[in-house]
């Protein structure tokens, strides 16, 4: 068990497979050392788990349990591109995440911090990275949260 699975075991997590673009693009593009991971819902195995307003019809705690399903399925999408290894990210450079939320709904960091405390814990030194949370009013699918990321790799 590498060292990157056995702190997603002790999260009480694991990588799920990764899902498939839901349109015309590429889940991630790899440019030199960096790689671009699109935008990733809150879905498992292909199914919406999250779907809704956050500051609605769903909570701040269900907002960041979608967070850290994207996350995951960031991270997915990183190992997918490292031939399987996620010990290749140096680091994460960017999160960019968004909350479809209510126009009064101010914690869109409190639900992205889910998503960056999940990566920070896994990658260890790595994990940091700039970041920046906003709000909208809609996102597609109706999914609740969505994120894109950039990562440094070996």
């Amino acid at each position: 068990m590498s060292e990157i699975e056995r702190r997603l075991a002790e999260l009480g997590h694991a990588l799920p497979p990764v899902n498939p673009p839901q349109g015309n693009y590429l889940p991630y593009q790899r440019a030199g050392n960096l790689v671009f991971v699109a935008g990733q819902g809150p879905r498992l195995d292909g199914r919406l788990v999250y779907q809704g307003i956050v500051g609605g019809d769903l909570g701040l705690d269900e907002g960041r349990k979608a967070a850290q399903l994207c996350a995951l399925n960031i991270l997915a999408q990183l190992q997918h591109a490292c031939g399987g290894d996620l010990s290749r990210v140096v680091r994460m450079v960017r999160v960019a995440g968004l909350v479809r939320c209510t126009v009064d709904f101010g914690d869109q960091a409190k639900v992205l911090n889910a998503a960056s405390d999940l990566i920070c814990a896994v990658l260890g030194e790595a994990g940091p990275h700039a970041r920046i949370a906003s709000g909208t009013h809609a996102l597609p699918s109706g999914m609740a949260v969505e994120i894109e990321a950039i990562a440094e790799v070996a």
